[in-house]
């Protein structure tokens, strides 16, 4: 039986709001496929809570009814498909394909090897980050390659592997076990680190480790995904080497 109070994402990519109006920011997104548990109601409006316990609002004409089997679904690592009524769209990675979806080109991953595809080690975290984002412009809020921001993708490279972490880049830096305080520190792949611009320290940003005092993130000053070279004497990484908070590993 299906629970009324939970709803299926059915647009490619739908915007989750702070308020219920067209016009409100937009603090994350939501892609096919994704469940939602409804808390509440204002018209075509619902607030709703994501898997990851994220609460926003979306329109219902985003949504539709839950089948149950959603987490079976193949999952899209950038593809192009076809429904059942003939419509073809793009998906983007984290997106899902429900059954009847005819994929025509590009890579899905079937949810049973999705682990052996995607384990959750730190090498294998690490080389996804650096791999599957590349050229994605900063988009606050955004969650996929066609737009994200530092916590989006972050959150996003460990959900393929498996490893849910929560969406805000604050939120993030309670998880885990603190390694280091600097980012020129010697940190493991795969390790987050964390940043603030703001006086009382609370932090504003995240990247992920790549090894050799490397690290990757979805920066605004970048105008979206970089791989830094954090001992070196460019301006920004200076900034950000000041603004470092902590690092944290969560694998």
């Amino acid at each position: 039986m299906i629970d009324e109070q939970r709803k299926t994402v059915r647009s490619v990519v739908a915007p989750l709001l702070s308020e219920p109006r067209i016009a409100s920011a937009m603090t994350s997104q939501l892609l096919v496929g994704d469940v939602l548990t409804v808390l509440d109601g204002r018209g075509d409006w619902l607030e709703v809570r994501c898997a990851d316990g994220y609460n926003g609002w979306t329109h219902t004409g985003y949504l539709t009814t839950t089948s149950g089997t959603e987490e079976k679904w193949r999952v899209s690592l950038g593809c192009r498909v076809r429904d059942l009524v003939g419509a073809t769209r793009e998906l983007p990675l984290g997106a899902r394909l429900a059954p009847d979806t005819e994929l025509l080109s590009g890579t899905v991953i079937d949810a049973d090897t999705r682990a052996l595809q995607f384990p959750a080690s730190a090498a294998a975290v690490a080389q996804s980050a650096e791999r599957l984002f590349v050229g994605a412009s900063y988009l606050w809020g955004g969650v996929t390659p066609w737009g994200c921001d530092c916590s989006g993708f972050v959150q996003r490279v460990l959900w393929l592997h498996g490893v849910q972490l929560p969406r805000d880049a604050w939120q993030q830096a309670l998880i885990g076990e603190r390694v280091a305080t600097y980012a020129t520190d010697t940190h493991t792949p795969g390790d987050l680190l964390f940043f603030s611009d703001r006086d009382d320290r609370k932090i504003t940003h995240v990247g992920m480790a790549l090894g050799a005092q490397r690290m990757v993130h979805c920066a605004l000053m970048r105008g979206g995904i970089a791989v830094e070279q954090l001992d070196s004497s460019d301006a920004y990484v200076a900034r950000l080497r000041a603004q470092c908070i902590e690092v944290r590993r969560v694998l």
